[in-house]
Order: C-alpha cells, then structure tokens, then sequence
C-alpha cells in the first residue's frame, strides 16, 4: 500500500508541476465521480510514464501537444497540455512552431483548430507570442527543400519523391517546397525538435506507417537518438492508445533492424535543440 501511495503521490507531483494550478486540479472533479480512473491516469500517466528519463519535461510536453493537435479529438485536454507546457519552460514559439509543423503531417484544418487553442490559452495566461515572419525565397524553394529532405530522410525521402514522377509530380514537388522548402526549413525550431514533433503526429495518428519509418530515421539523421524515439513511443500509449505505440514501434524494430543498431541504445535525458 505504501509503494503505491508513493507511486500516486509521484504522479500527484508531476500533475501539479505541468497544472501549476494553486486553486487545485483538473482531474479533482473526476476523483469525485471516477476516483478508479483519476488514480490510473495520476499512477500511470504522470508517475509511470510522464516521469521516465529519456525526454525532459518541455520535450515531453511538445509531443503531448503535437499527438493531441494531430488527432484533433480532444480540445479541453490539448489546451490544458498546452498551457502545461508554458508551465514547464516550453517557449510560446516552440509551441506555435509545432503546430506550423503539423499543417504538413494532419493537415491545415488540425493546425489551424490548434493554433486557435494555443491563442485562447496564451490569451487566458498573459503570454504574447513574438510573431515570426519567416518566407523562403521563392526561387530557391526548391533547393532549400531538397537540401533539408536530403539531410533529414535521407535516400528515403528522395525515393518517395522519385516514386511520385510518373502518376503525381506535382505532389513531389510540393512535398519538397512546401514540408521542405517552407516549413522545416523555418528557424523557430531546431530539426530535431521538428522530427520529435513529427515522430509524435504520425504515432498519433497511426494512418501513415510508411511516412513514420522515414521520420524515425530522420530524427536519428537530425542527431536524435534511439533511446529518446522509445520514450516518445511509450508516451503515446497515454495519448494514443497502446495500438498505436505497439505499431510505431514495429517500425522502429524495421528502422533499426535496416541499420543494425541495438535496439537498447539509450539516450540521455534533457532538454536539448
């Protein structure tokens, strides 16, 4: 009894750190009407999972948004995760840049709907984001984006587009001037943190295993490691549901098994660029 009050009070911490609410908490209401599910999602959720090493709590919270906002299916608790992640010392920026991300993973009307959100909850907490003006140069588009799809997906990347030249080339070359040319190659946040993003969209999701693979390689490309891809597929069991962390990480068993990596390479905590 004591080691689980432990594990509830551990999870109970976590909470509090992420709500940063001194008038109480939102899973209050629920302990009165669920206590079962209030202490599974304090347990398991917060103490269990949110508390791992491997992902430092900013980075933690980044993913939680970018699942959430992908899915689209639950707009109280994306807007409590965003405001946790201003609590935890995410800047308001990276916050809007994830979500810019996602226009390229679930689409316009998904960022758009979250962007909506992060403006309520900055609105409600005082914060005001410093817009950013950022706009590739037209004629290089192309370049830029091919260079950045090279650099992050490797021969990956450039195999779908090639793929694409006989039914869609357009397509291709919008995949290469827009997720490339515009969008990841935006200075608001570093690629890695880009491919986290994009690692926790597309688990999220589950509808794009192909795309996953690529991501996954690419964070590795972008100096991720294997270590922190694990606790970003653990993580999505909370958000996503286990189907979808056993699948993801069938793709990273296929990512790893491809470079021959030991699969318990682990990385190392904190947040980083």
């Amino acid at each position: 009894m004591s080691q689980e009050r432990s594990r509830y009070e551990r999870g109970r911490n976590v909470l509090s750190e992420i709500e940063n609410d001194p008038g109480g908490s939102v899973l209050d209401d629920l302990a009165a009407f669920c206590p079962d599910l209030e202490r599974l999602a304090v347990e398991f959720c917060y103490a269990d999972v949110l508390d791992r090493p491997g992902l430092s709590r900013p980075e933690r919270q980044l993913a939680t948004v970018a699942a959430l906002a992908a899915l689209g299916n639950a707009p109280s608790q994306l807007r409590f995760h965003i405001r946790g992640a201003l609590n935890v010392g995410c800047a308001p920026e990276h916050i809007i840049e994830s979500l810019i991300q996602l226009t390229v993973y679930a689409g316009f009307p998904a960022a758009l709907n979250a962007v909506s959100a992060a403006r309520d909850v900055f609105a409600d907490q005082g914060v005001v984001p410093t817009p950013t003006h950022h706009q590739t140069d037209a004629l290089s588009r192309f370049d830029t984006g091919s260079t950045l799809l090279e650099r992050i997906d490797g021969t990956g990347g450039t195999a779908v587009i090639n793929s694409l030249a006989d039914i869609a080339p357009d397509l291709g070359r919008f995949i290469v001037e827009y997720s490339f040319g515009d969008v990841y190659a935006r200075p608001g946040l570093s690629l890695r943190l880009r491919e986290l993003v994009t690692v926790a969209a597309c688990t999220a999701l589950g509808t794009c295993a192909p795309q996953l693979r690529i991501h996954m390689q690419g964070y590795l490309n972008v100096d991720g490691t294997t270590g922190e891809l694990i606790e970003i597929i653990i993580q999505m069991a909370v958000y996503a549901g286990f189907p979808a962390a056993l699948n993801a990480l069938t793709q990273l068993r296929a990512v790893l098994a491809e470079q021959e990596v030991p699969s318990a390479v682990a990385g190392s905590p904190g947040c980083r660029g």
